[in-house]
């Protein structure tokens, strides 16, 4: 991070940043185990139940989950690792884009 970059060198810098953050989820993926809708079923009773992967999150305040197959896990996992990763770039983006701004705005008024 550089002390005295403008607007744009920020801008440039998330832009940069987030290329590499795709797939991108917000939310949380877990495994889970639940019972199914079969009558006696072996798997059920015997308390191993039937477990499944499922991403979890919030779409405005309405809460959500939605079904994962075991083999989409692993991407899907990482999808949720790069968007936390974006959350803190986007922090630190605002951090940096106001000091820009605000050492921007310093150099007008010495102008």
């Amino acid at each position: 991070m550089n002390k005295n970059e403008t607007p744009e060198e920020v801008r440039r810098w998330f832009s940069r940043a987030i290329q590499r953050l795709w797939p991108v989820a917000l939310g949380s993926i877990s495994l889970r185990k639940s019972p199914c809708i079969r009558e006696n079923c072996s798997a059920c009773q015997s308390g191993v139940g039937h477990s499944s992967y499922a991403l979890a999150g919030y779409r405005g305040e309405q809460r959500f989950s939605i079904y994962v197959p075991d083999e989409l896990a692993p991407d899907i996992q990482r999808a949720v690792e790069n968007g936390r990763q974006l959350q803190e770039l986007m922090k630190e983006a605002g951090l940096r884009y106001v000091r820009a701004r605000k050492s921007e705005r310093r150099s007008k008024s010495r102008q």
